[in-house]
């Protein structure tokens, strides 16, 4: 059974702070592009021209970024009964890939300045204007801000897409870390480390694409702590009256909601009504208390005895091997 749907997660509020978080990065990455991508080519530096296109690549993917969470935000239809909130995972996948990109791009340029270096083609570099230093520190308060508020709104919304978003912050704060500090040494006789930190830019951009991917991925494959859950599930379920025992469990990823199935035990010589009536408590009490639990299907039968003190571990290995008591010559011992 599934009826009613009973914890909506503010979704309006959430979808409205998502959206949001959206837009400053794209109007601030927006700005910082420009900013850093003149100052850099015109004050000869290799690391802020890499952080101007580090940003450059940063508007491509938030406005990408954008059009999926509106996407996402769709309500559900006949071919999407649970909604669209997978869009979300596949747009922090787009934004992943993005990053990835842009830190091969500024990586091979980084490298590509260090070659040209070594082979005496920038013998005669004095280091960058002072105005990059000071676009570069900028860059690093700016991010500082970013990352500490996006972060806060990924806690609030549980949105991949703007989680992956306030990592890309904390990135850009390192990497413009990285690059002042680079542009300051150059200007002081070390002209080799400003593209090195280019390099080191891009290393750190490639690090955070591929946690982006990594964690963007396990959402889409439907992956959540099963055992936690189940753990949460049974507490909730043995507060319903005239639940026996959790027999079976297994829960689906959808955003940021989760729809559970589980199976009950209940007193053999109580009516269907009764069952039902049972079964429907159940489905109340989980929905009103675990968060973003979205919907309940409830399957109960008579308690069996060899059942009565299932494992956590025993209660998904039975789901697992989807056993049924009535057809057991249909599937494995």
């Amino acid at each position: 059974m599934g009826k009613p749907l009973y914890n909506q997660f503010m979704s309006h509020e959430r979808d409205t702070k998502s959206l949001w978080a959206v837009n400053l990065g794209l109007g601030s990455n927006i700005l910082l592009a420009g900013i850093k991508t003149v100052v850099g080519i015109t004050s000869h530096s290799p690391a802020l021209l890499a952080e101007g296109i580090n940003s450059t690549s940063d508007v491509a993917y938030y406005i990408v970024a954008s059009i999926f969470m509106r996407l996402a935000s769709k309500p559900a239809d006949n071919e999407h009964p649970y909604g669209h909130r997978q869009l979300e995972s596949i747009a922090s996948v787009v934004v992943g890939a993005f990053v990835v990109a842009t830190a091969a791009a500024v990586f091979w340029d980084a490298v590509d300045k260090i070659w040209d270096m070594l082979q005496g083609g920038m013998a005669g570099f004095s280091g960058a204007s002072p105005l990059a230093l000071w676009v570069a520190l900028g860059t690093v308060g700016l991010k500082i801000v970013l990352t500490w508020y996006v972060q806060r709104l990924g806690r609030e919304t549980q949105n991949p897409v703007v989680m992956a978003l306030a990592f890309d912050h904390r990135n850009d704060l390192f990497s413009a870390s990285a690059a002042s500090l680079g542009i300051f040494l150059g200007q002081r006789g070390l002209p080799w480390v400003d593209p090195l930190a280019g390099a080191l830019v891009a290393l750190l951009i490639l690090r955070t694409g591929i946690y982006i991917l990594r964690e963007s991925s396990v959402e889409l494959m439907d992956a959540i702590p099963s055992r936690e859950l189940a753990e949460q599930v049974r507490r909730v379920l043995m507060s319903v009256p005239g639940v026996d025992q959790l027999e079976e469990m297994q829960a689906h990823r959808f955003g940021p909601h989760v729809v559970i199935n589980i199976t009950i035990g209940i007193n053999g010589n109580f009516s269907v009504h009764k069952g039902d009536a049972i079964a429907s408590q159940a489905e109340e009490a989980l929905c009103t208390q675990l968060p973003n639990v979205r919907r309940v299907h409830v399957h109960y039968h008579p308690a069996e005895t060899h059942r009565k003190d299932m494992s956590i571990d025993e209660i998904l290995a039975e789901s697992r091997r989807m056993v049924s008591t009535y057809e057991q010559q249909f599937y494995d011992n």
